[in-house]
């Protein structure tokens, strides 16, 4: 594609609407990622059954179909912080002085189980679900639709991003959390408690899981048993991009995922956009070989967890 075709096609209300599909999905991916980056800033563990609490999200949707839009809401984030904070307590507090890769592989076996759950719910099938009428709608900018949904998932975001940066800079429970990301056996002997630095971490993550679903339902419009894959997965790539253990890094990483494969799949040709997703994952490697660190140093006193 020549630099006049590219210009051709992402001009004018084209250029606007991918950019709003751009930060729609940043968002999203940001959300994703920052539910992993607050388990990783304080435990050093990837927990790939975050993408399972999202898919528990869905799944819950699927039985409060039609119930008011604010009680779907608290129900689907309330149940999974729930299932959040139990998993923590069943199985990962025991394990908390094993090696982290006992951890890894008791995050896969945690994610495979919630997995077997759902399927024995309701199969493997695809489900519809939806969450009820709030993000209908959009808004004409000359000839460019901006749908509710778009504006909702970018401020909601935004929002959870400010507010977490507020709580772990402001409030002792968050200012703990900080500091056990710093040095969590340091913080312990000065009077930091683990359960309640940790429990907080997974209950913040819980909480993310479950907005994301909510966001991923209205989207979607489906239910799948295995839909928490791209999540985490993208979620995790946005982590590393950002920089482990940072929240502003996993965001950034998030929103810069997000904007690069909407580009890709505005830009390339028709032939070529199958292998969207292989080409921006090896544009992450080949940034990950020259920058390991990620997008921002890790472990900074302001930025990490």
């Amino acid at each position: 594609m020549t630099p006049d075709v590219f210009l051709a096609v992402v001009s004018g209300s084209e250029a606007l609407q991918a950019a709003i599909n751009a930060m729609q999905l940043g968002s999203l991916f940001a959300l994703y990622a920052l539910g992993v980056a607050l388990i990783f800033g304080i435990m050093r563990l990837i927990n790939f059954a975050h993408g399972e609490f999202i898919m528990l999200g869905a799944l819950l949707l699927l039985f409060v179909n039609g119930w008011p839009f604010g009680i779907q809401v608290i129900l689907v984030v309330f149940a999974i912080v729930c299932v959040a904070l139990l998993s923590e307590r069943i199985v990962f507090r025991p394990l908390r002085s094993v090696s982290p890769v006992t951890m890894l592989v008791a995050s896969f076996a945690l994610s495979i189980a919630l997995q077997s759950i759902a399927l024995i719910i309701v199969g493997v099938r695809p489900r519809g679900a939806q969450i009820g009428t709030a993000f209908d709608g959009f808004w004409t900018v000359g000839s460019v639709g901006i749908s509710k949904l778009s504006v909702a998932t970018i401020a909601i975001t935004a929002i959870l991003l400010v507010a977490l940066t507020a709580f772990l800079g402001r409030h002792p429970v968050g200012v703990q959390m900080r500091a056990a990301a710093v040095d969590f056996n340091m913080a312990r002997l000065v009077g930091v408690k683990a359960n309640t630095v940790i429990g907080m971490a997974f209950a913040l993550s819980g909480f993310l899981a479950g907005i994301a679903a909510i966001l991923l339902v209205a989207q979607t419009g489906t239910f799948e048993v295995d839909m928490g894959l791209n999540p985490v997965l993208f979620g995790f790539i946005a982590t590393v991009l950002g920089g482990m253990g940072s929240l502003v890094g996993a965001a950034l990483g998030g929103y810069i995922l997000g904007g690069a494969s909407t580009a890709l799949q505005v830009g390339l040709p028709v032939e070529l956009k199958p292998f969207r997703d292989a080409l921006l994952f090896g544009g992450v490697l080949i940034f990950m070989v020259f920058r390991p660190e990620g997008l921002i140093k890790a472990f900074s006193e302001r930025t990490r967890v």
